[in-house]
């Protein structure tokens, strides 16, 4: 029995991607269909990383079609990720060296916003992308002891800084330009701004898929005028269940949305707390708050965490959760948050800037 591309792509027509909750044929994942005889093999492209379900997503797409293709000999089904670009709020320069920037950010502080930023980026490096971390918090900057990096950045052409890296991520931080753990940042506005400014675009990041960019709390002239010189593809809000944290965070979902930045989503952090000696859950800090935020909003609820000593004690100890215990359970909702991040980053509109040529004009 022979088969045409059309059987195969009709074939896979109702298989939906777990991830993107579309099928694979409408999601223009399907490529390459090479048909020899009654054997059939193809590829299978995620706009997304998602390199801990390839193999789930091979058997199911393999399984799919030796079940609706009668007859079909050999399946032979490839899985791979490519990310692309998106587009950023409007008159803000793109930065060299990176596709996509996602901000992580809260209305106010001690949410755990930085301890999500880090275990974020570091999920999306664990899925298979290129990774980088910029700690935008000028007065109390966290990852550099998050990361486990200590030293300073080397310049090779004495413009630029080379990112710091640990964990395959690359990092840059103001903490690694001060003396001394404990040292103050005593600085006005414009400064703190010019600060980032000059870390997001003198840092010779390397061909990064995704920059997540820790964000320093609160709502104020500095949170907004970052907003509006990083290029942002999308922001990710971190709140508590806790009702002060959710009315601050949707203070920053509102900031975000005034100078025309998409809300990826809400992460809800501190969501349980599993008591170490019963087992028993609690809510301690309330229920549902996240999940009727984004109901208001009309956002995406992107996971919940629990409040675990392990988080904290592994952030400060330079090993973050998903890197020191990569199969635990906690580590898998980071993931699971991550790809939830990387799918709606690929559904957004793709920036084609660099699709055009430019034009240069010479006087000869």
């Amino acid at each position: 029995m022979s088969f045409s591309d059309m059987d195969v792509q009709s074939a896979l027509k109702n298989l939906i991607d777990p991830n993107t909750h579309r099928d694979f044929v409408t999601g223009k994942s399907v490529k390459n269909i090479k048909i020899s005889g009654c054997d059939v093999s193809l590829d299978i492209l995620l706009g997304y990383p998602a390199k801990s379900v390839w193999d789930e997503i091979r058997v199911m797409v393999e399984t799919q079609l030796k079940a609706v293709l009668p007859g079909v000999g050999k399946v032979s089904v490839t899985v791979t990720s490519k990310v692309v670009p998106h587009a950023v709020q409007r008159g803000v320069k793109l930065v060299d060296g990176v596709k996509n920037i996602i901000a992580v950010a809260s209305g106010k502080g001690g949410v755990g916003k930085s301890t999500t930023a880090v275990n974020l980026a570091l999920a999306l490096a664990a899925e298979g992308a290129r990774v980088g971390m910029l700690d935008a918090d000028i007065y109390g900057p966290s990852q550099p002891m998050m990361l486990g990096i200590s030293g300073q950045p080397v310049s090779r052409d004495g413009q630029s800084m080379e990112p710091m890296i640990n964990h395959d991520i690359q990092s840059m931080s103001i903490g690694y330009m001060i003396a001394g753990d404990d040292a103050p940042m005593i600085w006005r506005g414009p400064m703190v701004t010019q600060a980032l400014d000059q870390l997001l675009r003198q840092t010779r990041w390397d061909n990064l898929d995704y920059l997540v960019v820790d964000l320093p709390p609160g709502t104020g002239d500095i949170q907004l005028t970052l907003s509006q010189k990083v290029p942002v593809t999308g922001a990710v809000i971190v709140t508590t269940p806790q009702d002060i944290a959710l009315l601050d965070a949707r203070k920053g979902l509102k900031m975000f949305e005034k100078v025309g930045i998409k809300i990826i989503g809400i992460v809800e952090n501190m969501s349980t707390h599993i008591c170490s000696k019963c087992g028993h859950e609690e809510h301690i800090f309330g229920a549902g708050g996240g999940e009727k935020m984004c109901a208001d909003y009309d956002t995406e609820f992107l996971g919940g965490l629990p409040l675990d000593i392990s988080i904290r004690e592994q952030a400060d100890s330079g090993v973050p959760t998903v890197v020191a215990d990569p199969d635990g359970s906690i580590a898998k909702v980071y993931k699971q948050i991550a790809r939830r991040v990387a799918v709606k980053v690929a559904e957004m509109a793709q920036d084609h800037s660099a699709a055009f040529p430019k034009i240069v004009v010479q006087n000869t």
